[in-house]
C-alpha cells in the first residue's frame, strides 16, 4: 500500500509521454511524482508508527494468555526493549572497521539508550495482570481517548510494578 500514489502516478505519466525519463525536471509532471513520492512516505511513516503502537495488543494475542504473571510481562517488555539489538548488529557488521559509525546507527543507539533508561525509571504499559483489562485491550480500537479506560501500570528492571494513571505527567 505503501507505494501505492507514486505507482499511479509513475503509470498516468508513462503512459501520456513515455518513457519517465522523457519528464521535463521542473515540469508539472515532475512536481506531481514529488508529491505522490512525499505522500508515500509520510504514510509509510504512519503505517510503521501505527504498527509499533500496536505491539502491546499483538503480543497479547500471540501468547493467548488470559492474565500475565510478572516473568511474562517482564519478557515482552524486555524483548521490546530489545528490537533494535539485531538492526544494530546488521549496521555494524556492515561498516568496515576503523570507519565512524554513520548516522542511522547512531540514531539506533540513542533509540536504545532511551529504551532502556525508560526501563530503568519505568515502563508505563496497560495493566496485564488484570483479565477484565486485558479483555478491554483486546477490544480497544486503536483510538487515543479510549486509554484513558484502560489501567495502567509503571514496570521497571528489578520488576517493581505501581499503579499509574494515563496519560502520564511527568511521574
Amino acid at each position: 500500500m505503501v507505494a501505492r500514489t507514486m505507482e499511479k502516478m509513475r503509470k498516468k505519466i508513462t503512459k501520456r509521454k513515455g518513457p519517465l525519463g522523457a519528464v521535463h525536471e521542473g515540469s508539472r509532471d515532475s512536481r506531481r511524482l514529488r508529491f505522490a513520492l512525499t505522500r508515500d512516505t509520510r504514510l509509510g511513516k504512519l503505517q510503521s508508527t501505527r504498527k509499533k503502537a500496536e505491539q502491546p495488543v499483538e503480543t497479547i494475542r500471540e501468547t493467548g494468555l488470559e492474565v500475565f504473571d510478572l516473568q511474562q510481562f517482564q519478557a515482552a517488555v524486555h524483548s521490546f526493549v530489545r528490537q533494535y539489538d539485531e538492526e544494530l548488529a546488521e549496521i555494524k557488521a556492515a561498516r568496515r572497521p576503523g570507519r565512524p559509525a554513520t548516522s542511522r546507527e547512531d540514531l539506533v543507539k540513542i533509540a536504545i539508550a532511551n529504551l532502556e533508561k525508560e526501563y530503568q525509571n519505568g515502563f508505563l504499559v496497560p495493566d496485564l495482570f488484570d483479565k477484565e483489562n486485558i479483555e478491554t485491550l483486546q477490544r480497544w480500537d486503536g483510538s487515543w481517548l479510549n486509554l484513558t479506560s484502560l489501567k495502567w501500570v509503571r514496570i521497571n528492571e528489578a520488576g517493581t510494578v505501581k499503579p499509574a494513571a494515563f496519560p502520564p505527567n511527568k511521574d
